[in-house]
């Protein structure tokens, strides 16, 4: 079994500044993840061509009937205009989130608030001749989607996410995951951009780090941003790689499980 996390970014290409919705296919369709936890992801947003990406994702990796779920953040364009995801969205009106899909059977569906910083914060973007520039930044909301998938193995929990780029806030924000991940039975994985580099996520939570591998910048990666993580007995790993794609700033990660 294949899962990975990563980080879309839209679907945008560093090479060129395009989002192409074939591009972005390939992109995902090579990871050949039989779970894979997506984060920046667009529905209905103009720069992104007007379509619904976790719907292109679930397509392309041959999803199983129900088995992907898009859990907006914001309506709105994030850097532009936006406001809170609150369930009232207008037809047509430009949504961004996290996404989830499973080629396995999922069982049940449910989502996690885990709020926002309420403080503007300096983040770190892509900029021109693959150089990043510092610019202060209003937080998005933050969530959690997570899902119950039957594997040979049994059922099994996977969660994805992707937290705060404020320091600290994102740290709040797992512990507060990880907390009503207690009410969970059995084993679970967690997929997502955590915003916190190296081992600090497992010094946050005591669950284990399934990979190591640098994951961003992705023209030359220094830090490890996106992570899987396990609490329970998950199964045995096979292999592990930071892989790139031609879009996004992130690298994919991406672990093979024995279970």
């Amino acid at each position: 079994m294949r899962v990975g996390s990563f980080n879309a970014m839209h679907g945008l290409s560093l090479a060129d500044g395009r989002v192409e919705a074939e591009r972005f296919t390939t992109a995902v369709a090579d990871l050949d993840c039989d779970v894979l936890g997506l984060q920046e992801m667009d529905l209905a947003q103009p720069r992104s061509g007007g379509g619904d990406q976790a719907a292109t994702a679930a397509t392309a990796l041959g999803a199983s009937d129900g088995g992907w779920r898009f859990a907006p953040t914001v309506y709105g364009t994030p850097g532009h205009r936006w406001r809170p995801a609150d369930g009232r969205r207008a037809e047509n009106e430009p949504a961004y989130g996290i996404a989830l899909v499973s080629r396995l059977p999922v069982r049940r569906w449910w989502v996690v608030p885990l709020g926002r910083s309420p403080v503007r914060s300096p983040v770190l973007v892509p900029g021109t001749s693959r150089r990043v520039r510092m610019i202060l930044l209003d937080d998005e909301p933050r969530v959690a989607l997570a899902a119950v998938v039957e594997t040979a193995s049994g059922p099994l929990t996977v969660v994805t996410t992707h937290l705060s780029f404020a320091p600290g806030w994102n740290a709040w924000q797992l512990r507060r995951l990880v907390g009503r991940l207690r009410e969970v039975d059995g084993p679970v994985l967690m997929l997502g951009d955590l915003n916190l580099p190296g081992r600090l996520p497992t010094w946050f939570t005591g669950w284990r780090r399934l990979a190591a591998h640098r994951t961003y910048p992705a023209h030359a990666p220094r830090v490890q941003l996106d992570h899987i993580l396990a609490r329970g007995p998950v199964g045995t790993v096979a292999a592990s790689e930071a892989r790139r794609t031609a879009v996004s700033d992130h690298l994919a990660l991406l672990v093979d499980i024995r279970r």
